[in-house]
């Protein structure tokens, strides 16, 4: 047997080489093969397709003729039955056809879910730069102000905080605006419905808050109003000096009830990227009432039953999941934490406040300010209804003193306004009601106590004194008689 020569092993070794070189330039030159279903049915806001197997939550891409200006179509899935996919459109698709190819998004390289395990999860910008930028429900910017700033991408979901590890809510955070800060005292990481109808000045009253506020930052969500207001509100209700310190997730009416979704998601995720940083966020979601309803277009178009005036359970499921994802978090060593205190806008339609989001919201918030239709009306801004607000942590945030004359200012403002009518015809004679008689004498200062412009801001300690000032000229005697 003779040896093989070192020439004969180069020419091997060679050989090898050249045979490794040719196979990956042929696998970098080939086309990756591509699982995808089929589309047999659109109707309404649903697609059905068959053919993959995808989890709830997956986005996807639908294949498009030629000749529209996107070769796709996203869409997510949002339920499934047997082996049909139920999908929904994350915009207005026409040229749909029959049979077209659905694809899933594939996860980047090395991500999670790259194996074939799972769906890619929805990642969104979040950071600091952030500040001062309008973007859409899909963390894109609307503003034209060039790309987004951000520090890192976080999922839309999140883990639930442990309820005994959340820190309490111990200190006051300041809104500048009188009538809240003194009579509807609101702690930093409290959650609080504002409950209106249209036209009665809710968007000037949350834009006074944003403005005023002693927060560190502000989120705002507008989900599912008018697109017009979303300009509006930057200029004249936010304001430079507001938007500054502000992010905007705009998500308006004309967007798919999916975007509408996500945008509420996001707007919480950027607050609560904040408030783990140590900020105090102030978190004003215009409105619940629409990402209500985004939810009911969405479990109405997949089958599941109507139930309370045709808001189907997932609806009251979804908002709890919410809204618990605000408040405080946990303290470090040194008793620091940030926090996320909500505004969350209810509209009661036709001025009902037994709608049932209303009724829904009522109970999963810590407190609710209702803003009357009477009031705004008759020119009395903010046209809060104190006799119908509360700020169920209140009591234990304010002092004594503080809190006896916020009880007897109800009891004042009460009193007057159960015997308005006699007072107005000339039917009631002073000197028959002691408690009535003050009442009207301090109703003046009363009524101008609870007005303010939208460009004057009331600081808490302000509040405070001009609450107690109410009372100082009222008699000794006939104040032990109030108390």
């Amino acid at each position: 047997m003779t040896e093989d020569s070192p020439t004969d092993e180069n020419q091997t070794l060679e050989s090898w080489r050249s045979t490794l070189v040719q196979a990956r330039q042929s696998i970098a030159g080939s086309v990756p093969v591509r699982s995808y279903g089929r589309l047999t049915r659109a109707v309404g806001l649903v697609l059905e397709a068959v053919g993959l197997r995808l989890p709830v939550g997956s986005d996807c891409l639908i294949e498009l003729p030629p000749g529209y200006p996107q070769k796709t179509a996203e869409a997510e899935v949002v339920g499934f039955s047997g082996e049909r996919l139920f999908l929904m459109p994350q915009s207005e698709v026409d040229g749909l056809l029959p049979g077209a190819r659905v694809y899933a998004v594939d996860p980047p390289a090395g991500a999670a879910g790259a194996s074939g395990l799972g769906p890619r999860t929805k990642r969104l910008p979040v950071g600091i730069g952030m500040l001062g930028r309008v973007v859409d429900a899909a963390g894109r910017p609307l503003d034209g102000l060039g790309p987004l700033d951000f520090s890192q991408q976080v999922p839309l979901s999140a883990a639930p905080i442990n309820p005994l590890s959340r820190a309490p809510i111990d200190s006051v955070l300041d809104v500048g605006v009188r009538a809240i800060n003194a009579l509807l005292t609101v702690g930093r990481g409290q959650r609080m419905g504002l409950f209106a109808g249209s036209g009665v000045g809710k968007s000037v009253l949350l834009g006074m808050m944003a403005r005023y506020t002693s927060a560190d930052v502000i989120v705002v969500g507008l989900i599912g109003e008018r697109g017009r207001e979303v300009k509006d509100f930057i200029e004249n209700t936010l304001g430079t000096e507001g938007m500054k310190r502000a992010v905007l997730v705009a998500a308006p009416a004309d967007t798919s009830p999916l975007l509408r979704l996500q945008g509420a998601a996001y707007a919480t995720c950027l607050a609560e990227h904040f408030r783990d940083e140590g900020k105090n966020v102030l978190l004003i979601m215009d409105s619940l009432t629409r990402y209500a309803m985004a939810q009911r277009e969405i479990a109405l178009a997949v089958g599941e039953p109507p139930a309370t005036k045709g808001y189907p359970p997932s609806v009251f499921a979804k908002l709890p999941a919410l809204v618990e994802r605000a408040g405080n978090g946990a303290r470090d060593a040194n008793g620091k934490g940030g926090s996320i205190t909500g505004f969350y806008t209810v509209l009661a339609e036709g001025d009902d406040q037994q709608d049932p989001i209303a009724d829904a919201a009522r109970a999963i918030l810590d407190g609710h300010i209702v803003l009357s239709r009477n009031l705004a009306e008759a020119g009395h801004y903010p046209a809060i209804d104190i006799e119908a607000s509360i700020s169920r942590v209140m009591t234990a945030l304010i002092e004594p003193a503080q809190f006896e004359s916020v009880r007897s200012f109800k009891q004042m403002l009460s009193r007057y306004q159960r015997n308005r009518d006699l007072i107005s015809v000339g039917a009631y004679a002073p000197g028959h009601d002691a408690q009535l008689d003050q009442a009207i004498a301090l109703y003046p200062r009363i009524e101008s106590f609870l007005q303010q412009t939208m460009h004057e801001s009331v600081g808490y300690e302000q509040s405070i004194a001009q609450l107690a000032d109410i009372f100082q000229s009222m008699p000794k005697a006939q104040a032990r008689r109030n108390h």
